[in-house]
């Protein structure tokens, strides 16, 4: 989708309000061919309208009075033909407009997805994905109503309304002016109703993005709920939610009613009286005929309809606007690839990594690493140890390029990994963590998600390194095995020897285990120790480890405390030091 406004860094910083011009200018007018023929439909459709109020017309003040059969026989085929031709357009505006809307819609749901892929892992660390899921699937069904049969009614709407004035005028000016005071005062009640929804819709969005983003969480954790006896405790923070948009529904429900009930008032109630009076009066004075009243009234008719149906494609309009709003935020975010100053890539790396001088903070003034420095050579295997919330994981993050230093500098193979294509230094990378994602579908289909074009020597090859085989030769349905979301139906060993494997398909120069044997059982991590040590030969290796025990033979381990350095070496001298590895090691024996 292209944007609706200028991508500076400011506008990212404020809500963008997207109008009918600029929506006009990136929606419709690359359509503009197939609007035309909806509108030249539309045309067609409302000038046949006319047909059957003007020979009403004819009806009651020539032919009954002259009892012409040859002229009703006529009469009768025209309006056949007439209601014929409304119905064929009607059929091909719908078939022509509504698919090519909903063909729109898919294409910007695609594109709005790509777009929140491209986003910095920051951005996902503080959405949440129902809410996404709501962006993504719910704020782009709008536009339906701007390319598809919406904004060609209110076009056609405007033109079957101004038609039908001109024809009352000449059919009675005095009558059509008394209609035009009421239809005048409902013009402005719905001016003002539409300025008051606006907001409340764009809020809708919001909260209904909450409450989706609440509920898919709730169904994600539903053994945490269930382990805790919090059924009832999540059942009333959804229901507070669901309570918070009934409220927004019910602010928008009050201007619709009040467009409704003044539409019925208005125009129903006085128009329609004060037509019956003066017509009336011009019956019995004998200066209007039967059949021009019918003519009239059934022609105002056709200008009043469409007024109404108006203003309810303009409160249509209104939401649709409202969630563009919403899909313009996203789509004006910054990417995390920036082709501008990453312009760096990679053809073949070493995999030699350099930290210099690097700080790190999640919330500006709050640094978590401080002047981090350290070399991680070619296939060497650097360990990151310390207490929970250290800095471990935010190297390991660092080294991933999930994030981006506040200062100082990280190399790879001497260039800066800022200025480095993103796409082109992650084709090199393998992440195994402690809690790894699966993706429901089969066991296959899971080890083969980094290289879906492996051959199956390949596969097979990457199944036997993680000792994948050892429980899968006693499933039925073996690799083909379907897992359950997120592998509910696997241990968290099972689980983690897929998450292996799928590392060792990938082939990376680089490898980032972050508590890659945390859920393994005593049996399996001896399984695990094989294909890892397997895994790490000749890739450089960042290995964040809770078991000490496992990381004896790495080339260097860092000692993260406080977000620093406090000591580095190999486990030999590092243990014999008896500073503050030594205390880590020593505890975990007598565990």
């Amino acid at each position: 989708m292209r944007s609706f406004a200028a991508d500076t860094p400011s506008d990212h910083k404020k809500k963008s309000k997207v109008s009918i011009v600029t929506a006009f200018k990136t929606i419709i007018w690359p359509r503009r061919n197939l609007v035309f023929i909806g509108l030249i439909l539309i045309v067609i459709g409302r000038l046949a309208g006319f047909i059957l109020p003007w020979k009403s017309k004819v009806l009651l003040d020539e032919v009954v009075p002259n009892k012409d059969f040859n002229q009703l026989y006529s009469l009768l085929l025209i309006v056949g033909v007439a209601i014929f031709v409304q119905s064929i357009t009607s059929f091909l505006l719908t078939r022509i407009l509504s698919v090519q809307a909903q063909y729109l819609i898919s294409e910007l749901r695609v594109q709005v997805q790509k777009k929140v892929l491209s986003l910095p892992i920051s951005f996902f660390d503080n959405t949440k994905s129902g809410a996404l899921v709501s962006r993504v699937m719910s704020d782009v069904e709008g536009v339906r109503n701007l390319i598809g049969t919406g904004l060609v009614q209110l076009v056609g709407g405007s033109l079957t309304a101004t038609v039908s004035l001109v024809i009352l005028i000449y059919i009675n000016p005095l009558m059509t002016l008394f209609v035009l005071v009421p239809i005048s005062i409902f013009g402005i009640v719905v001016l003002k109703a539409f300025k008051y929804i606006r907001p409340i819709f764009r809020k809708r969005g919001v909260i209904n993005a909450e409450v989706k983003g609440r509920l898919t969480e709730t169904l994600a954790g539903v053994r945490v709920i269930k382990g805790f006896n919090a059924e009832a405790q999540e059942s009333i923070v959804f229901e507070k939610g669901v309570d918070r948009l009934f409220q927004n529904v019910k602010k928008s429900l009050t201007a619709t009613a009040l467009m409704s009930s003044s539409s019925t008032f208005l125009l129903a109630g006085i128009a329609s009286t004060g037509i019956m009076g003066i017509g009336g009066y011009y019956m019995i004075e004998g200066s209007m005929t039967a059949g021009d009243f019918l003519f009239f009234t059934m022609v105002l008719a056709f200008m009043i309809a469409p007024i109404v149906q108006m203003s309810n494609i303009g409160s249509q309009l209104t939401e649709a606007l409202a969630g563009l709003d919403r899909t313009e935020e996203l789509m004006n975010l910054d990417p995390e690839e920036d082709p501008d100053n990453r312009t760096i890539y990679l053809e073949d790396i070493h995999g030699h990594i350099t930290f210099k001088d690097v700080s790190f903070a999640y919330e500006e003034g709050k640094d978590v690493l401080h002047t981090i420095n350290f070399e991680a050579p070619p296939g060497s295997v650097t360990a990151l140890v310390g207490s929970s919330g250290s800095g471990k994981s935010t190297i390991a993050g660092l080294s991933a390029s999930f994030l981006t230093p506040k200062s100082g500098s990280i190399t790879i193979d001497g260039n800066d990994i800022t200025k480095v294509n993103l796409n082109s230094y992650r084709r090199n990378l393998g992440v195994v963590l402690q809690d790894e994602f699966l993706f429901e579908g089969s066991i296959r289909e899971n080890i083969l998600f980094p290289k879906p074009d492996a051959t199956e020597d390949e596969l097979q090859k990457a199944v036997k390194a993680a000792y994948v085989n050892e429980f899968t030769d006693r499933f039925d349905d073996g690799l083909e095995t379907l897992i359950g979301e997120r592998g509910v139906k696997l241990s968290g060993g099972q689980r983690q020897r897929i998450a292996i494997a799928r590392a060792i398909l990938a082939d990376p120069k680089i490898i980032i285990l972050d508590e890659a044997t945390s859920n393994l059982d005593n049996e399996s991590e001896g399984f695990i120790q094989k294909s890892l040590a397997e895994l790490m030969k000749g890739r450089t290796t960042f290995v964040i480890a809770h078991r000490l025990s496992t990381i004896k033979k790495a080339d260097q381990i860092l000692v993260i405390e406080s977000g620093k350095i406090a000591e580095y070496g190999n486990h030999e001298t590092l243990f014999a030091a008896k500073g503050r590895y030594f205390d880590l090691y020593t505890y975990q024996a007598r565990i």
